[in-house]
């Protein structure tokens, strides 16, 4: 899907056909068609196989300089499900006319600016527009990353009363969705260093040009990133040591059962042992009196049972 946006008087429209785009106008691409992308091509000479690499889900964040665009792949994030978080590639390019983004589905990233919720979006503004982008992928990953932390508490509740194998599921889940993040906050980071170096140089200034908010603006998002990917080590970390934690109480649970089990079964294979001695066809003591020889018997069984029970839980098997 292709829709281009222009704002007039503070609010942000959508333009009804492609042909009204007009210079400062921000074209937005949702997983495009390739008549969508030849058409870009045509308006913005940018190569559609380069438009296509935003399309990836495996594009890592990088920044491209090119002599008629600058282009910039981070990373965003994505919720797939109560537990379940991804990441995919938005691509943006910055050209002397247009303004593009590309993506493989709907973001909750654009939403805001989509909506005029950004009090101070203007799309025109290009590189204003491309760090405002990048704060709220960081804000969104925070976000997120509270969500996680929250609902990582609620599964440790359960796991305390209860240890069902969906939980450790969900709890897998969630780690994935950190490893996820962690190597998207990275890269997203490296692009924002490289972007402050870059910013100055010449071959860059027709198409990145910045005022001083714009750098107060970009500095605040690197500040952002960098507390978004403390946040995530320290919930990856959180989140690991619970899992062992858990994993090691379920097998300290597991060993408890089996020595109760093997102490059962010491108890039980005594009176066994004693009832074989006198079940063979050879004369044995106590056979000569009856009843009497029998209880004989099974008070013995009884006292050897009882004596071995004590030993075994003196020594904690019990």
């Amino acid at each position: 899907m292709l829709t281009v946006y222009k704002h007039a008087e503070g609010e942000l429209f959508s333009d009804t056909t492609v042909a009204d785009a007009t210079k400062g106008s921000w074209i937005n691409l949702v997983n495009p068609d390739p008549d969508e992308l030849a058409l870009v091509n045509i308006m913005t000479e940018i190569p559609t196989d380069v438009l296509k690499t935003a399309l990836d889900m495996e594009e890592r964040s990088h920044v491209e300089i090119e002599e008629n665009y600058l282009f910039v792949v981070i990373n965003i994030p994505a919720l797939r499900g109560t537990d379940s978080y991804d990441t995919v590639p938005l691509g943006i390019f910055l050209t002397p006319d247009f303004f593009i983004t590309v993506c493989l589905e709907e973001s909750d990233v654009l939403y805001p600016f989509l909506n005029n919720q950004i009090a101070t979006f203007e799309n025109y503004k290009k590189t204003r527009f491309l760090f405002q982008i990048m704060y709220r992928t960081a804000t969104l990953f925070l976000r997120y990353l509270q969500q996680i932390n929250r609902r990582t508490d609620d599964i440790e509740i359960q796991l305390r009363h209860t240890t069902k194998n969906k939980d450790f599921f969900q709890l897998l889940e969630l780690q994935k969705s950190m490893t996820y993040f962690t190597s998207a906050l990275k890269t997203n980071g490296t692009v924002m260093e490289r972007i402050l170096r870059i910013r100055r140089h010449d071959d860059v200034r027709h198409v990145l040009k910045m005022y001083e908010e714009d750098e107060d603006l970009l500095e605040d998002v690197i500040i952002e990133n960098k507390q978004a990917i403390e946040m995530v080590e320290m919930y990856s970390n959180i989140l690991m040591n619970m899992m062992n934690a858990f994993s090691s109480i379920i097998s300290n649970n597991l060993n408890m059962v089996m020595k109760l089990l093997a102490a059962v079964t010491i108890i039980l294979a005594v009176p066994t042992a004693i009832f074989s001695l006198w079940g063979v066809n050879v004369p044995v003591p106590f056979t000569e009196y009856g009843l009497d020889g029998f209880l004989d018997v099974l008070g013995i069984a009884g006292v050897a049972t009882l004596v071995v029970g004590v030993l075994l839980w003196k020594n904690d098997f019990l």
